[in-house]
Formats: C-alpha cells, sequence, structure tokens
C-alpha cells in the first residue's frame, strides 16, 4: 500500500465520518456489487460468426478504425483480461450470440447450441467472472427488411423465436454453470424509417412471439430475462415496434425486467427519473450505461451528473438487489481497451459516490421540509474528496490508479495490440 494513498484515505475517512458515512463499509458493499462489462467494445461489435467479421448493422453504427482489433475470439479474451484487470470489484462479462465459439463451423443463429458457449463458461470460471447474455437480431439478413420478431413474413418471425429459444437455453446453462444468475436481455430493431399505417399488425406479431419466446420457463436462479425498449434506431427513425410503453406494459404483465439504456429515450428525458418510476411494477431493471451524444450514439460514459444521478437513485431507493447494472457502447476511434476502461470505472465512480451520500441525514432534512439544509449537505458533498477514497479503493484491489493508467494502456498497446495485423 502506497502510504501517501493511505494517509489521505485517512484524512478523507475522518471528512465522511464527520458527515456520518462508513468508508470501509462504503468500499466493502462496492466491491461486491457486479458490474456487467459489454464485449463489444473489444471488437466494434463484430462477433465470430465468420473469419471475416460482419460490419455491424440494423441499427448498430461504430465508428473509427483504430489498430490493434482483436481479429479472433482468443485475442478478444486477452484484451478483456487486460481491462478487467484494471477495473476494481466484481465483473460479470456481457455478451451477444454473435460471440460464439463457432470453431469456423458456423450453422446458423437458430442452430447455436450450449457447446458454442462451453469454452466462454470456462474462461468466465477461470477470471471469477459471471457471464450476462444477448440474442443478436442485427447484422443479418433476415433483418434488412426492417422486422424481425415483429416480421409479418413467418418464416422470418419463426427464425428469430427460435433464436431467442435457443439464447434462453443457453443463458439458463451460464447461470446453472457459474452459479450466478445470467441476465438474458432482448433488444431488436424493428420498426420503420419513414409513417408507418399498420403499427398494430406488427405490434400483434410481436406479442405473438414474445408469448411463444416464454412459455417456457427457467429458474429465476440461472437466467433473468428483460425486454429492451427504445424511442428510435438508425434507420428506423420513424417507428419502433419495442417501444418503452409496449414493453413495460408486457414485462409488468408477465413478470418480466425492463431494460434502461441511458441513450435509448429522448435528450431531455433522464433514466435517473425513470428507474423509481417503474421499480413498483416490474420484476427488476437491467441497467444500461452509455453516454448520449444529442443520439444514441454509444459514447463511452464518463462522471456525468446524470451518470451519478442514475446511481444515486438506485442507492436512495435500496434498489441494487433489483436493479442490474451493466455497460453498453463502443467507440473504435480510440484505444479499446483504454475505452472499456474509462467507461466502466466511470460507472463505477459514480456508484461509489452514490454509495458515500449520507443519504438518511438529507432525508431528514427533506421530511422536516428543511429544503435550504438539503441543498447545502447536497452542495457541501461535490467538494468532498471521493477521489481519496477512490484511489484506495484502487490500490487495496490491486489496480492502476488513473494516474497509472493511461501507461498501463498504452504498455499493452506497444506491446500486444501494434503487433496485430
Amino acid at each position: 500500500m502506497d502510504t501517501k494513498i493511505e494517509k489521505q484515505y485517512k484524512v478523507a475517512q475522518e471528512r465522511y465520518a464527520a458527515a456520518g458515512v462508513d468508508t470501509d463499509k462504503v468500499l466493502s458493499v462496492l466491491k461486491s456489487i457486479p458490474i456487467s462489462v459489454n464485449c463489444w467494445q473489444g471488437d466494434d461489435v463484430s462477433g465470430f460468426e465468420s473469419d471475416t467479421a460482419a460490419l455491424a448493422g440494423g441499427g448498430i453504427m461504430v465508428t473509427g478504425g483504430y489498430p490493434g482489433k482483436p481479429r479472433n475470439i482468443d485475442e478478444l479474451r486477452k484484451d478483456t483480461q487486460k481491462a478487467f484487470s484494471m477495473i476494481p470489484g466484481k465483473k460479470k462479462l456481457a455478451l451477444h450470440a454473435m460471440y460464439g465459439d463457432f470453431k469456423g463451423k458456423f450453422e446458423g443463429r437458430d442452430k447455436i447450441e450450449i457447446k458454442h458457449f462451453e469454452s466462454w463458461v470456462d474462461w468466465a470460471k477461470t477470471n471469477k467472472a459471471g457471464l450476462d447474455f444477448n440474442p443478436t437480431l442485427f447484422s443479418h439478413p433476415y433483418a434488412r427488411d426492417g422486422y424481425t420478431l415483429a416480421s409479418t413474413n413467418e418464416k422470418i418471425r419463426k427464425f428469430w423465436v427460435e433464436h431467442i429459444n435457443r439464447s434462453r437455453e443457453i443463458g439458463d446453462y451460464m447461470g446453472g454453470s457459474l452459479k450466478q444468475v445470467c441476465s438474458n436481455n432482448i433488444w431488436i430493431p424493428d420498426g420503420s424509417k419513414d409513417t408507418t399505417v399498420n403499427r398494430l399488425k406488427h405490434r400483434e406479431k410481436l406479442l405473438k412471439s414474445l408469448d411463444e419466446i416464454f412459455s417456457k420457463k427457467y429458474s429465476d436462479k440461472n437466467i433473468q430475462d428483460s425486454l429492451e425498449p427504445k424511442l428510435f434506431g438508425i434507420g428506423v427513425e420513424s417507428y419502433t415496434a419495442g417501444s418503452l410503453e409496449f414493453y413495460l406494459g408486457y414485462a409488468v404483465k408477465n413478470g418480466l425486467q425492463i431494460t434502461l439504456d441511458a441513450g435509448h429515450f429522448h435528450p431531455t428525458e433522464l433514466v435517473s427519473d425513470k428507474i423509481t418510476a417503474v421499480l413498483p411494477f416490474v420484476k427488476g431493471v437491467q441497467l444500461h450505461v452509455t453516454r448520449s451524444v444529442r443520439w444514441d450514439s454509444d459514447h463511452i460514459p464518463i462522471l456525468t451528473e446524470e451518470l451519478v444521478a442514475i446511481m444515486q437513485e438506485i442507492v436512495r431507493a435500496k434498489a441494487l438487489n433489483k436493479v442490474f447494472i451493466g455497460t453498453d457502447y463502443f467507440d473504435a476511434s480510440i484505444n479499446r481497451i483504454g475505452a472499456w476502461v474509462i467507461g466502466a470505472r466511470s460507472v463505477i465512480k459514480a456508484l461509489m459516490i452514490a454509495l458515500l451520500e449520507p443519504t438518511d441525514a438529507i432525508r431528514k432534512y427533506e421530511e422536516e421540509k428543511n429544503y435550504f439544509a438539503r441543498l447545502a449537505m447536497l452542495e457541501e458533498l461535490k467538494f468532498m474528496p471521493c477521489g481519496d477514497i477512490w484511489n484506495y479503493y484502487c490500490e487495496t484491489e490491486g489496480m492502476a490508479r488513473d494516474s497509472q493508467m493511461v501507461a498501463a494502456v498504452m504498455d499493452y498497446e506497444k506491446e500486444v495490440l501494434s503487433k496485430r495485423a
């Protein structure tokens, strides 16, 4: 332990103690909360269905071509492990179905099996990580007309139903094998670029598909399903079948979770306000942390007021057992490992700041209608030495501090990434 870091922590600890916060307890809680880190930041949402990586499409767009992109599953895993070595605390890896270990024998998304993900489970065990899962309903010929589960073409609709059925079976296997629940998140790109007259017909098809999919039940200990709504997507600006209203209604009726993605709403809407609005009605919330710039651009999360507000809402509601925190972003214009680490660490920092809040004291002021004191305390917290708590946490976890992170990432680029074609 760096003695300077330890001394700074002790001073910060005393300041927080004066406000009624036990920093040791905060770090203990922080360490226990799993953060689900998305694998697709590592390879630009390409996957391993063929030797020639597919380009993202169907509502997904990745910009940039920074050197050193992983070319196969082994290189992606190596990069993931490097990123994990700089992300403190408990971690999970979120996979898409297109990231199976197909060994050059990919037969189709409607034919994926448990065997294609056995090596991922072995990897997770070795790296003491959990796994989450996502069916992949984009970048495919059967998604080109804009509809998958909501398609009026029965061949296409049934193809995607089968894909999700197999994905849920795989998620159940992952959760059971790792003894840690696998969050299975379902997002579809279905919608229209321009005016759609027959919206109801497509939504009736989507309803039929979901009913068929969820007719099979799995143990909550292994897998929990969530529906991810969206306001609009690339090429479906005018109409999205899987809107918040549609999925929220279905989730409430059928005991499912709802996914709230920070980039999937109107720019003036705040996910931080939506969390406790839906919590009383749904089984749980899957949180996708991203940073939208004017639209759902999936920029790297940074420590914004909204990110802190999201975590504060979860902590203040004592909902850490019902809100499952994950990341969803991809930027190929900078070092991919660096992007991974900055985004995930920003999420954890925001969560730490929320946990360091003396919520009970602030709530007491609120109940007394002493709004001046409430505001004053919230403002005072902005100048508290949370950075010293963070540095100490990184030290105790054996992780690079922020001041050391750049060198660690650039060394890996020099030693590994620069040698890739």
